[in-house]
């Protein structure tokens, strides 16, 4: 059986969801049996490529709230990280396009490694608190997870992979997703949210059931 799960790197719902997930993939008996593919997604694709700008006053923006209010729930979205074992370090943080981030992804994925890349960005956002947005910081850390240096720097030059972005992005919407994380399993069953570990596996079990 498979799991698509459709998420974006810079979505803090989306790492914990990944990591309920796991969790309860971890101790679901038929384990070995599941491929897990991850999706592109963007939250913001009119951010401008390349670069990160100052996370605060976008949100607060876009949310109609005070900056303080936003620091205040970043405050409190690292609690509820750290419940699930997640270190999120939030204050100060920048935010950017994700779409070359998404296109590296699809190298990985292409290379066998998209489980360990997708982990790899999520950790090195939210807990190092470093850039997705640009090339050198993309490649150094695509690095880290194993992939090819030359590899990356040529996905990013040359445009490939635009047309997978953009393919996952297209049938998230044609299966009604319009926020993230998003689960489906077995193209049958679909999950929205960062769901807890028990609703997780109860979504294992009916798809291997039914």
């Amino acid at each position: 059986m498979r799991v698509d799960i459709w998420s974006d790197v810079v979505c803090p719902w989306c790492y914990l969801g990944k990591r309920r997930f796991e969790r309860a993939l971890a101790e679901f008996d038929r384990r070995d049996e599941v491929e897990v593919v991850y999706r592109s997604f963007e939250l913001d694709p009119r951010m401008p490529r390349g670069e990160g700008r100052p996370k605060v006053p976008l949100l607060a923006a876009k949310l109609g709230r005070s900056e303080a209010d936003v620091r205040e729930m970043e405050a409190q979205l690292e609690k509820v990280a750290a419940q699930d074992g997640l270190e999120y370090n939030l204050e100060g943080g920048l935010i950017g396009n994700t779409f070359d981030a998404h296109r590296v992804l699809h190298l990985a994925k292409e290379c066998g490694m998209q489980a360990a890349v997708t982990e790899r960005f999520f950790q090195a956002y939210f807990t190092e608190r470093r850039s997705l947005f640009d090339e050198d910081s993309l490649t150094e850390i695509a690095v880290d997870a194993g992939l090819d240096g030359e590899d990356v720097r040529r996905v990013l030059e040359e445009g490939t992979y635009v047309d997978d972005v953009r393919a996952d992005i297209e049938q998230a919407r044609a299966l009604g997703a319009n926020g993230v994380p998003f689960f489906v399993l077995d193209d049958r069953y679909g999950v929205s949210g960062a769901q807890s570990t028990e609703t997780f596996t109860a979504a294992l079990t009916r798809a291997f059931e039914s």
